[in-house]
């Protein structure tokens, strides 16, 4: 049975996060555009990770009606490299019903920002706190993790239960005066101190009222249950370099291709792709048949990449070609400078990116989590 957290902990708590929170950029400030902005960015991602895309998102879209009314291009552009591209599109899609139901204006209300496109229970939570001053709870992986230490409670962090669970203990705790403080309290305690595998139990203002530490039960907490293994899809990526009368001097185009807007990396661009693994011969005769004259095929590195579902295991080849028809399938042609000016290219194909202008040796990993 959880041990109730005393409200004795609380003072405590928020006095530790005012003197040792960190310095980031989304906290300058309680404008809610700009919580809402980086709650969702923060999602699965490093806080240092999306510091610089925070200030690069603000300056080209400052304000919600910017946003709104972003062209999808520019929206991944920004996004590139962050992974689950869905969340940008439900920011938008929560932008534009801001703009159609509220005015412009992001509603002070915890129940009207959770029917916002994409803004579930914890982000709600969040934005109504930290931008408004409105006691309700958000309960994020953070919270859970140091929530389970903290009471001593060994259901799975997973489970449907365990959200509702940690809500029903934090909300008579929140003080009113100061609701944003102890949100951002809890994540930052989780993030800082009771942080995953070995927490800094000493440094933590709240380790004599927490069951895990009392009990050596730090390690043990919280519970996850294992989750479905990942699916692996093998993929031959493709680096086509086209040289020839359309290119411009000196500089050859390169092959991209967007992929459809729903399902996995939805509207991203990416490199010409055959399933399985092929053999440089079987890449030629290929690239032949569709009407391109191949020059060269050189073996580039093996490179995986690791989805929330699905595991991809790809092996690459730079290609060199002197002509391809006007139309090679769904395939175009960019400027070699293009892929970083323009074109949303997810991380998974980081190596192949270089290829684009270099030549490499050895394999490369990857890893990312992205819906």
């Amino acid at each position: 049975m959880p041990t109730p957290l005393p409200p004795a902990a609380v003072p405590l708590l928020i006095d530790w996060y005012r003197q040792n929170r960190r310095d980031l950029p989304w906290r300058e400030s309680t404008d809610p555009y700009r919580v809402l902005v980086s709650e969702i960015m923060l999602q699965q991602t490093r806080a240092e990770t999306v510091k610089p895309y925070f200030h690069r998102f603000l300056a080209t879209l400052p304000t919600v009606e910017a946003l709104a009314n972003a062209d999808e291009s520019t929206l991944l552009k920004l996004w590139e490299g962050l992974g689950y591209y869905s969340r940008v599109r439900n920011l938008q899609k929560a932008a534009k019903a801001v703009m159609e139901h509220h005015g412009g204006v992001i509603p002070a209300d915890f129940d009207a920002l959770l029917k916002l496109p994409g803004v579930g229970r914890y982000t709600a939570g969040a934005v109504a706190s930290i931008a408004f001053g409105i006691p309700v709870p958000a309960v994020d992986g953070n919270v859970l993790r140091v929530l389970a230490r903290l009471t001593g409670d060994d259901t799975d962090i997973l489970s449907p239960t365990a959200k509702k669970t940690a809500e029903a203990t934090l909300a008579p705790l929140i003080p009113a005066d100061a609701a944003g403080d102890f949100t951002q309290s809890l994540i930052e305690l989780g993030a800082l101190v009771c942080v995953p595998g070995e927490p800094k139990c000493r440094d933590c203002p709240l380790h004599l009222f927490c069951t895990a530490n009392r009990e050596g039960k730090q390690t043990a907490l919280p519970v996850r249950l294992a989750k479905t293994k990942r699916r692996i899809e093998e993929r031959t990526v493709l680096v086509i370099r086209l040289w020839d009368e359309a290119s411009p001097a000196e500089s050859p185009r390169i092959a991209l291709r967007k992929r459809p807007p729903e399902g996995l990396l939805g509207g991203l661009y990416e490199f010409p792709c055959l399933e399985g693994h092929a053999t440089s011969d079987e890449v030629s005769s290929h690239l032949t048949a569709l009407g391109l004259i191949v020059t060269s095929v050189t073996p580039l590195p093996p490179a995986k990449h690791l989805f929330s579902h699905i595991e991809w295991r790809m092996i690459g080849y730079a290609v060199e070609a002197e002509a391809a028809p006007d139309k090679v399938e769904d395939w175009f042609f960019a400027g070699i400078t293009e892929p970083d000016e323009r074109y949303a290219i997810p991380s998974a194909y980081g190596v192949y990116r270089e290829a684009v202008r270099h030549g490499y040796e050895g394999s490369t990993e990857t890893q990312g989590q992205i819906k």
